[in-house]
């Protein structure tokens, strides 16, 4: 089965619940980019589509502070993410009858106005 070096469980439970014979390969890892040189720089939002995300920030920019750059997160696993770092979740995605990102973005940019 090629994965990542960091996956969820939900597709080797379903092999293992059916009694499916399988070899995990690790096709890719997960790790942090320097993001040092972009330290001077600030977004209106921060979108994020995994919890390695979360970390990468937090390892790059220690004090990060939050202040008004809002935060998205898709999936209820970086949703976690963001609120276990102390973060305020302005965006997540998918929602009812906002099924990606862009669409739970627009929305919530319709309501702001």
């Amino acid at each position: 089965m090629p994965c990542s070096d960091i996956h969820k469980r939900n597709i080797t439970d379903l092999l293992e619940k059916h009694n499916i014979k399988y070899t995990k390969s690790v096709f890719y890892r997960t790790v942090c980019s320097d993001l040092s040189d972009l330290a001077d720089v600030n977004y209106d939002m921060l979108v994020f589509f995994s919890p390695s995300g979360i970390e990468s920030l937090l390892k790059n920019f220690p004090d990060f502070k939050q202040n008004n750059t809002r935060i998205a997160a898709f999936g209820t696993t970086t949703a976690d993410a963001v609120k276990q770092a102390g973060l305020n979740l302005d965006v997540h995605a998918p929602a009812p009858g906002l099924p990606s990102m862009s669409m739970a973005i627009e929305s919530y940019v319709k309501k702001l106005k």
